[in-house]
């Protein structure tokens, strides 16, 4: 489905961004996973996609945060791979706190990588998708964003700012072939929640209507839908995948 595309995923070599590298790779896509330090789990990861799924898979080293750094590796991927064709937005850090106690830093810290880094990889690769009048960009958001998670204002509102980012770049790239949505998770068992107490654990599963946390797999699954020629009259949405912790 996927032969021929190369798909950049930012945070590509573990967690979410692992199981959507895998999942894009397993059909087909060439996989170029953005790593802030070529990390040993990243590239472990790539070369296992490459063994696996004999497509051509390499980590580069970007802070998604960093404009220039952003411009840079898009131009080694195309100079590498030959093309962009799927822009997965998955970078991002959490610093929660109290709105009282949280630090100036650590607010900056989740925007510059959260909201910004999602701004820089569009703005980076967005020549190149008006150039060749398709691409895919699916953006990570989560439910926080719509919910207001107390203890995660820096958080909520970098992934509100996605949200907002996903409809105006859709906007913008509809009338060359390029769709962009994004993606909210709610509670998905990862290294991120495995942080979090027991006590604050039950809590969210007590709040979700199908009862459990739900896995990075499901939302691979969905990235690789939006990813895929099968979703090309959809942009400019946010799906939620939380096991309904957001019906409103």
């Amino acid at each position: 489905m996927l032969n021929g595309k190369t798909a950049v995923i930012t945070g590509g070599g573990r967690g979410i961004g692992a199981a959507i590298s895998d999942k894009l790779a397993s059909l087909g896509a060439d996989i170029a996973i953005l790593d802030l330090t070529c990390s040993e789990t990243a590239l472990a990861h790539a070369k296992q996609l490459s063994e696996t799924y004999g497509v051509k898979a390499k980590v580069y080293a970007c802070n998604v945060g960093d404009t220039e750094n952003c411009k840079a590796v898009v131009k080694e991927i195309l100079s590498d791979l030959g093309n962009i064709t799927i822009l997965v937005n998955n970078a991002g850090i959490t610093r929660d706190a109290l709105i009282l106690g949280m630090k100036p830093e650590d607010f900056d810290a989740v925007i510059n990588t959260n909201l910004k880094g999602t701004f820089n990889m569009i703005q980076a690769c967005y020549r190149t998708f008006i150039k060749q009048r398709y691409g895919k960009i699916v953006n990570l958001a989560s439910v926080s964003g719509m919910l207001g998670t107390a203890g995660q204002a820096n958080y909520a509102a970098s992934k509100a700012g996605v949200m907002a980012l996903t409809k105006v770049t859709a906007r913008e790239l509809a009338s060359r072939g390029v769709t962009c949505n994004a993606i909210a998770p709610g509670f998905i068992a990862t290294d991120m929640t495995a942080a979090i107490s027991d006590k604050a654990r039950e809590d969210y599963l007590a709040s979700i209507p199908m009862g459990r946390a739900g896995t990075p797999e499901d939302v691979a699954n969905l990235a690789a839908f939006l990813s895929s020629p099968e979703s090309d009259y959809i942009t400019g949405t946010v799906i939620r995948i939380d096991g309904g912790l957001a019906i409103s």
